[in-house]
């Protein structure tokens, strides 16, 4: 039960936001080996001051934190995360230094709905 939060500079219209969202779920579901139903994306739209990265160059910026299940393995999450990163540099032109992903990884029960309780991760 993910919940994916991007911060950025970007400037991104009501349509660009759904379909980024629509992108990154389906990122996600296919280098996590999961489903769609339950993974969850805020996208934040940020002034270029609320942001910094030192190793930053001109551009726009874009950070993911990426709140995940624990359990999946380290080159699971670099798959995503460099796919998040591709993506981003192709469609919005940040540029490589600008981006950073960082994971926070939870035990299953601590990720819920109303309808369910994340449970532990019994992937590869």
């Amino acid at each position: 039960m993910p919940l994916l939060q991007f911060d950025t500079t970007v400037s991104l219209s009501a349509e660009e936001k759904a379909s980024f969202a629509e992108t990154v779920t389906e990122l996600y579901t296919t280098e996590m080996a999961t489903t769609a139903g339950h993974v969850a994306v805020t996208i934040r739209d940020r002034a270029s001051a609320d942001l910094y990265l030192g190793r930053a160059v001109e551009g726009p910026l874009l950070f993911l934190d990426a709140e995940i299940r624990r359990g999946r393995p380290f080159e699971r999450k670099r798959a995503f995360a460099l796919a998040v990163m591709e993506h981003v540099a192709a469609t919005f032109d940040v540029p490589d230094e600008n981006m950073k992903v960082v994971f926070t990884e939870h035990p299953g029960e601590a990720m819920m709905g109303v309808d369910r309780v994340g449970g532990e991760w019994d992937g590869e």
